[in-house]
C-alpha cells in the first residue's frame, strides 16, 4: 500500500520456544527452526526471513541478501512490505529508521535494483564460500550428537525396561522405589489420622481397595491425554490400544544412515498377531548441494511402516460398504460389497512415502506426511522419555505454558474451541 510516514509493517509472531532436544526438524525438506527464529509453514529461506526482519527491526537493507532455492527471494520478501515512493521516485519499503534516504524513507537495495560494486560482490562471494564450509561443520556436529544420543540411549534403556515391568505388573516396586513426596500428601495423611481418631458405631467396614495388576491402560491413557494423539484415535481403536504395553525408540547403528525406529509392543490380543509394530524415520544431516544455505540441522526426510497381520474380520483400517447397482438393460438391481479405507490410528503404520518414483506429492499428501513426521518426532522426543508425566497430565500442563500468544493478545474461545481436560487416570 502506498502512503506516508505512517505506513508500518505488520508485527511478526513471537519466535517458537524450542528446547535443546527439539532438533531434528520434522517435515519433508521442512526443517524446524532453531530457537529464536520464526519459520511458518515449512521451509523458510533466510532471505525471506531477512525481508520480514527488515520490516520489524528497521533494517530494510537486510533484504538485499538475495534468495535461495526453496523459498521466496529477498526481493520477493521485500515486495511484501508496505511500499511507498521516495523523493527520488524509487520504491521504498518498511519504516523510517537508520539509513534513511531522501524524503525520510529507507531504500531496500534488492527491491530497488541497485547492484553492489564488483569488488564488494567478490568479497561477499568469498563469505558465502565460508558459510558453506560452516554448514558442513554443523552437519558433522549433528552427526556426533546423534552418536551421543545412541550412546546415552543404552543408559536410559534399563530404566525404561523397569518402567515397562512396573506398568505391566511383572515386577512390583519396592518401598524405596515407590517413595515419592507429592503435593497434597500431607493433607491426605492428616485426613487419614483424623478419620482413624473418630469412633463411629454401627458403620459397615470399608470395602477393600482394588489392587489391579500394574498400571492399567497406561499408554492408552497417554493417547487420550495428548491432543495430537487423541485426534488420531477412533472409538474402534481404543480396545486395541488398551493392549499396548510399551513404546521404545531405537537409533540407527554406527555407519548406517541416520534414522530412528519406534517400536510399539502389544500383548496378545484378538486383533492382530504381531507382538511389535514398527515405524522407521529416516533423517538427513547434510547441506543440499544445490541449496547449502538452507541447512539448519537434521531433518526427517522419509518414513516406513510395517505390515499388520490382522485377524479375520478385525482390520479397523478398512470398512465394508454395500452399494446397489442397477442393470442398464434389464433394470434389475443387485447389491455389491467392497472394502474402503477407514480412519484409524493404525494407518500410522502405512504412511505415504516421500521417496520413490520422484513424482511430486500433492498439497494434501505433503501436509499428511509433514504431520506424520511431527508425530514421530513427538513420540521420540517427548512421549517416550517422559511417559509418566503425560500419563498424570503434568507434562501437558508444562507444554501448555509455552503456547501463549503475544503479550496483551486476547482471544475469545467459543464452545467448540474449549479444550477437553486431560484424562488423568483410567477407570479401574
Amino acid at each position: 500500500a502506498e502512503g506516508g510516514a505512517g505506513s508500518r509493517a505488520p508485527p511478526l509472531p513471537p519466535p517458537p520456544r524450542l528446547g535443546a532436544s527439539d532438533w531434528p526438524r520434522p517435515g519433508p525438506s521442512r526443517p524446524l527452526p532453531p530457537a529464536g527464529r520464526a519459520n511458518e509453514g515449512g521451509r523458510c529461506c533466510g532471505a525471506a526471513r531477512a525481508g520480514q526482519a527488515a520490516a520489524q527491526w528497521e533494517a530494510p537493507w537486510l533484504a538485499a541478501a538475495g534468495g535461495r532455492g526453496g523459498g521466496p527471494s529477498g526481493k520477493a520478501a521485500a515486495a511484501q512490505l508496505p511500499q511507498r515512493r521516495g523523493t527520488d521516485g524509487r520504491a521504498t519499503a518498511g519504516r523510517d529508521g537508520p539509513g534513511r534516504a531522501g524524503g525520510g524513507t529507507v531504500v531496500v537495495v534488492a527491491a530497488a535494483g541497485v547492484s553492489l560494486p564488483r569488488a564488494v560482490k567478490r568479497r561477499i562471494d568469498a563469505l558465502k564460500q565460508l558459510q558453506v564450509k560452516c554448514a558442513h561443520i554443523e552437519a558433522r556436529f549433528y552427526e556426533e550428537v546423534h552418536d551421543l544420543e545412541r550412546k546415552y540411549a543404552a543408559f536410559y534403556q534399563p530404566l525404561f525396561d523397569k518402567r515397562r515391568d512396573f506398568v505391566t505388573g511383572d515386577v512390583e516396586p519396592t518401598d524405596a522405589e515407590s517413595e515419592w513426596h507429592s503435593e497434597g500428601e500431607e493433607e491426605e495423611k492428616l485426613a487419614g489420622q483424623l478419620k482413624s481418631s473418630v469412633v463411629i458405631t454401627d458403620q459397615e467396614p470399608p470395602a477393600e481397595e482394588p489392587n489391579p495388576k500394574g498400571i492399567p491402560e497406561f499408554w492408552f491413557t497417554i493417547f487420550r491425554n495428548v491432543d495430537m494423539l487423541s485426534e488420531l484415535v477412533q472409538e474402534y481403536d481404543e480396545p486395541i490400544l488398551k493392549h499396548l504395553q510399551d513404546i521404545k525408540v531405537k537409533f540407527s547403528e554406527p555407519g548406517q544412515p541416520m534414522a530412528f525406529m519406534l517400536e510399539f509392543h502389544f500383548e496378545a490380543n484378538d486383533y492382530f498377531t504381531n507382538s511389535v509394530l514398527t515405524k522407521t524415520y529416516k533423517m538427513k544431516s547434510e547441506p543440499d548441494t544445490t541449496d547449502p544455505f538452507s541447512f539448519e540441522g537434521p531433518e526427517i526426510v522419509d518414513c516406513e511402516g510395517c505390515a499388520i497381520e490382522w485377524k479375520r474380520g478385525k482390520n479397523v483400517t478398512v470398512k465394508t460398504i454395500k452399494k446397489k447397482q442397477k442393470h442398464k438393460g434389464r433394470g434389475t438391481v443387485r447389491t455389491v460389497t467392497k472394502q474402503v479405507p477407514s480412519d484409524s490410528f493404525f494407518n500410522f503404520f502405512s504412511p505415504i512415502r516421500a521417496s520413490g518414483d520422484g513424482e511430486a506429492l500433492d498439497e494434501d499428501s505433503e501436509f499428511t506426511l509433514a504431520t506424520d513426521f511431527e508425530i514421530g518426532h513427538f513420540f521420540r522426543e517427548r512421549v517416550v522419555p517422559r511417559a509418566v508425566l503425560y500419563f498424570t497430565g503434568e507434562a501437558i500442563e508444562d507444554d501448555e505454558n509455552f503456547e501463549e500468544g503475544e503479550e496483551g493478545e486476547e482471544e475469545e474461545v467459543g464452545v467448540e474451541g474449549k479444550r477437553r481436560p486431560p484424562l488423568l487416570l483410567p477407570q479401574v
